[in-house]
């Protein structure tokens, strides 16, 4: 049953619908044909809009009125004799023997994907895996320690530019290069770190924004160095005992590769996330002052973050090298962070399949939205918009570790 809405609250869904509309109307009503130098006024496209904004603002009302009612229902009931019953049947559903099938079921998928599809569509997945640990590394340094870094993708470069160096110079392979680029990107957020100790919030994102063009702008005009805005070309792509591949034969290749890396990296990500280290991020993202007032090394654990983010980051721009065997500055804007920080939000501060989530959505979602043509973009964007309207906390919200005292009994 849909919940009554009020009068007033029709005014403000019918006034959304006109904003709305007069916002997409450059892109919905009007069409330039340059070639034919005509413009034509597609108006029903407007009406269509207009309607489709105002119904969607009024479900989202009703959802929302919904939502607290059964809040308030639930609270009411939170006391009563049948709430015993629902916390033993989540307990049930919680147990990890459930799991364990969906696990061989998504690791059997995996491992069959690059045979049951194109090479095409395994180059989009290994671009989303890269993705995903990207965010991952990220999710160190902002969703668990609460560091907001605009500036990840100088590590990203650190480490493709590693690679593409030591290939040029002195002919270094890509699992010779692959420890060195992460080390290098470490080495690197530790160097960013160190001014950064005494900043946070808005201050700390402007701080790590511009040590992000900073990389970028450096890449770009020392030529001598870097060759500029031409790039480094014919970068070779992962071997495997010198065997020679064919193009198929290296995406499949380099997919399972990140297969691996990914696991290896949930695997990591997750055992820090439950160490002392981990907490003492999560201490430190909850309050700084109590956090210090605690005894923790505020200047070491925030160093420690700073540099594991890095080191992923680092490795995955060796990878990113080996895959394209072609870097230049233009791989690295400030876009790059954002949509890896966009990845760490709508899947979750602080959640490991959160992230995952998010990383596939963001990456994958437009390239199937492809068959939208003109609208693609415009509708990733509704899609991302009702995302975060109906879950605010991110699609999987990292669950907050709450410490009981249990006194002992008499």
């Amino acid at each position: 049953m849909i919940p009554l809405i009020s009068l007033k609250e029709m005014k403000r869904s019918l006034l959304i619908a006109l904003w709305f509309a007069f916002l997409t109307f450059p892109i919905m009503v009007i069409r330039v044909n340059p070639i034919e130098r005509t413009v034509s006024w597609r108006w029903t496209n407007l009406l269509y809009v207009a309607l489709g904004s105002f119904v969607i603002s009024l479900l989202v009302k009703a959802w929302a009125i919904g939502k607290e009612r059964r809040a308030g229902a639930a609270a009411a009931r939170q006391q009563t004799p049948g709430s015993a019953a629902i916390s033993i049947i989540q307990a049930i559903l919680n147990r990890p023997a459930y799991w364990y099938p969906l696990a061989v079921l998504v690791s059997g998928l995996a491992l069959a994907f690059p045979h049951l599809f194109s090479t095409y569509q395994t180059n989009i997945m290994i671009t989303a895996l890269m993705y995903v640990v990207l965010g991952l590394g990220l999710n160190i340094v902002v969703g668990v320690a609460g560091l907001l870094d605009l500036g990840y993708v100088a590590f990203y470069a650190v480490g493709a530019y590693s690679y593409a160096l030591l290939n040029l110079h002195f002919g270094l392979g890509f699992w010779a290069a692959l420890p060195i680029g992460g080390l290098l990107a470490a080495l690197f957020g530790v160097v960013l770190g160190f001014p950064v100790l005494r900043l946070r919030g808005d201050y700390l994102a402007i701080v790590t924004l511009g040590f992000g063009e900073i990389i970028r702008l450096i890449l770009e005009n020392w030529s001598d160095f870097s060759k500029g805005p031409s790039g480094i070309s014919n970068i070779p792509r992962p071997g495997f005992f010198g065997v020679e591949m064919a193009l198929d034969q290296a995406m499949i290749y380099m997919y399972y590769l990140m297969i691996g890396l990914l696991v290896v990296t949930i695997f990591v990500v997750n055992r820090l996330q439950d160490s002392r280290l981990g907490r003492a991020w999560l201490a430190l993202r909850e309050d700084e002052i109590a956090c210090q007032a605690m005894g923790i090394d505020k200047t070491r654990t925030k160093l420690i973050a700073f540099a594991l983010g890095a080191f992923w980051a680092g490795l995955i721009g060796v990878i990113f090298g080996a895959k394209t065997t072609f870097v230049n500055p233009a791989s690295f804007t400030f876009m790059e962070s954002a949509i890896i920080l966009s990845i760490v939000v709508l899947g979750g501060m602080g959640s490991i399949i959160g992230v995952v989530f998010g990383a596939l959505i963001l990456i994958l979602l437009p390239e199937y939205l492809r068959a939208l043509s003109e609208y693609r973009m415009l509708a990733f964007g509704a899609i991302l918009i009702g995302m975060m309207i109906f879950k605010p906390e991110g699609l999987i919200a990292g669950v907050r570790r709450v410490y009981r005292f249990q006194g002992r009994g008499r």
